[in-house]
């Protein structure tokens, strides 16, 4: 196995200083407000923090391995698509911190009822799993989640600071 010479070192350092700045949350002046909305949209893998429909803070997030489409069942590691409420928060998660996504509402058991699966629940916004903050940076660009929102601590602070439950959020697609 070759060494990695200066050259690859470099690459390899900016590489690293890119991902870093890449999950690091692009903020409009927060501070200690109050949001009265969020907006998740999947494909961008973002997170807004919203206020009288203005987008006032932005964060990467990622999702679980198959993020495209609504959440049908148990185990399908999809994010609900939809409206939901941010219900609770749990300050002892295994995730940092977490924000409970009142998934699933009436329709999402209506349509596991008639396919004859469960439809899943604890779908959270939370932080990185414990003793792993360090590594957001790099596992932020994998999804790794079954079914979660996921940031960084450091976005997750924001977000928490930000959200009282029943504060609205729409995840799209």
């Amino acid at each position: 196995m070759k060494c990695l010479n200066s050259f690859n070192m470099r690459v390899l350092g900016i590489c690293l200083l890119v991902a870093i700045f890449l999950t690091l949350p692009v903020v409009n002046s927060l501070g200690a407000q109050k949001v009265d909305a969020v907006l998740v949209i999947k494909s961008k893998n973002r997170l807004y923090l919203m206020n009288k429909e203005e987008r006032i803070a932005s964060f990467h997030v990622t999702f679980g391995q198959n993020p495209k489409g609504h959440k049908i069942k148990r185990g399908d590691e999809r994010t609900p698509e939809g409206h939901y409420i941010l219900d609770y928060k749990n300050p002892n998660s295994k995730f940092h911190k977490s924000i409970h996504i009142s998934y699933p509402n009436a329709v999402d058991r209506a349509n596991a009822k008639h396919l004859g699966v469960s439809p899943g629940g604890d779908i959270m916004i939370h932080g990185q799993t414990n003793g792993w903050g360090w590594a957001s940076p790099i596992v932020q660009f994998f999804p790794w989640t079954d079914g979660c929102i996921a940031l960084s601590n450091m976005g997750m602070d924001q977000v928490w600071e930000a959200v009282d439950p029943g504060t609205p959020i729409e995840i799209m697609p």
